[in-house]
């Protein structure tokens, strides 16, 4: 845990949060800025940044929780639809330096707009591939 993390300040009680979910490795909680109400954040207990940063075994165990708390969730909402997603380091919109994921129930109209997709430019999409492989 760091010291201005306030995702690390929750997890000392620190700041008070609508807890979901809790073991010994993860805690889901409520969103304090909801997209839509039941929109959950899902962290590990131990702080690390970004998504690369977790171990994979403890990663497979938040991942587990997120479809854990999903279901319950949809069940609890009523809805069929939700959006799962990481914003993974600061130009990407994440916000609080502790890797988490969200979970935001989706209603028809609720007024959450997807980003847009854009083409790729004639052999653009070959040169991205070849240089994403040579670092698997």
């Amino acid at each position: 845990m760091t010291n201005n993390c306030i995702f690390c300040k929750i997890l000392k009680g620190e700041i008070p949060s609508n807890k979901i979910y809790e073991n010994d490795k993860i805690l889901a909680f409520l969103d304090i800025n909801p997209n839509n109400p039941g929109h959950t954040l899902v962290i590990p207990k131990e702080h690390y940044e970004h998504l690369e940063d977790v171990p994979d075994e403890l990663l497979e165990e938040v991942i587990k929780i997120v479809k854990k708390v999903t279901i319950a969730v949809k069940e609890a909402l009523g809805t069929d639809s939700v959006n799962i997603h990481l914003n993974n380091g600061k130009t990407a919109g994440q916000l609080v330096p502790h890797m988490h994921f969200h979970i935001i129930p989706r209603f028809e109209n609720d007024g959450y707009k997807l980003w847009s997709g854009k083409s790729y430019k004639e052999g653009q999409a070959e040169q991205v591939q070849k240089n994403i492989t040579k670092y698997l």
